[in-house]
């Protein structure tokens, strides 16, 4: 595993008692020695300051950390002085999205935004600061909940790839032939970057259906229907999803994927428990 690129992602605590829970999580999880942690950024930056909070903690307590940075509804000058402070405390990467839209916030807000794409936000960085930061971009396997085609999908991703990322991150997905396969699509249209795998570790049942209906990711038929089948049995829940992500993770490592980025949800035993089978093959 050393040889890949392993990362871990936490969302910035709300209350003073999950901003505790999260530094015991980060202690547990550093000891897996993550290249980084990446914390997440909210709508319409609606955690901009708990990122920032989390995202320096991080770096005090010498790992390596990438803020995401959304553009929607953010301000040149407003995203100038965040890029500014980023670089003032050392912060050398950054996960550049275009963001969820906040509520309320409707097509006529969007069409008067100052940026309404990712690749916008990424030419603006690299024009403000060069190649101070490695630049990673979202991608989609299994499509873009609002993409109008797959093809344009790719297209939009090749659009950011080629405006100067370095590397991009995948939405979480379980079917390993829509990664292969996005990958090869973009590959063959010059977008030729590593594409990190993004996984969500299955703990939930309804929780992983909720999240998967937001966000497009498909849940095989016959994982839902043996999920289903637990009720409540939140054992045989996790000892399942346990072999179903590692099985995933040992197919996409075997098949070429650069590394692995694991959506913690703030909790360490999930990601543990896949990372030390993996370590084992």
């Amino acid at each position: 595993m050393s040889k890949h690129n392993f990362s871990i992602e936490f969302f910035p605590p709300k209350t003073a008692e999950g901003t505790e829970k999260l530094r015991g999580t980060r202690a547990r999880l550093a000891e897996l020695q993550p290249k980084y942690f990446s914390v997440t950024f909210g709508a319409g930056g609606s955690t901009q300051q708990g990122t920032r909070d989390t995202v320096l903690e991080i770096i005090s307590e010498g790992h390596q950390a990438a803020p995401h940075l959304s553009c929607i509804g953010s301000s040149r000058d407003s995203l100038r002085a965040i890029l500014n402070d980023y670089k003032a405390n050392g912060i050398k990467r950054l996960v550049a999205l275009r963001g969820d839209l906040p509520s309320g916030y409707g097509a006529m807000s969007q069409a008067s935004s100052e940026f309404r794409h990712a690749n916008e936000l990424v030419e603006f960085v690299r024009a403000e600061t060069g190649d101070w930061f490695n630049i990673e971009v979202a991608a989609y396997p299994e499509m873009h909940p609002q993409a109008k085609s797959p093809q344009d999908d790719v297209q939009n991703y090749v659009r950011k790839v080629k405006a100067g990322a370095n590397s991009a991150i995948t939405q979480y997905f379980y079917n390993a032939d829509a990664y292969f396969r996005f990958v090869e699509d973009a590959t063959k249209l010059g977008a030729d970057v590593p594409v990190i795998a993004g996984i969500m570790p299955i703990t939930n049942y309804s929780q992983l259906m909720r999240f998967s209906d937001m966000c497009g990711t498909e849940i095989p038929r016959w994982v839902r229907l043996k999920l289903a089948s637990y009720g409540d049995d939140t054992e045989s829940i996790r000892a399942f999803g346990l072999d179903v992500v590692t099985q995933l993770c040992e197919r996409l490592l075997a098949g070429g994927a650069p590394g692995l980025h694991f959506y913690s949800l703030n909790q360490a035993v999930p990601t543990q428990a896949i990372w030390q089978r993996l370590v084992k093959q």
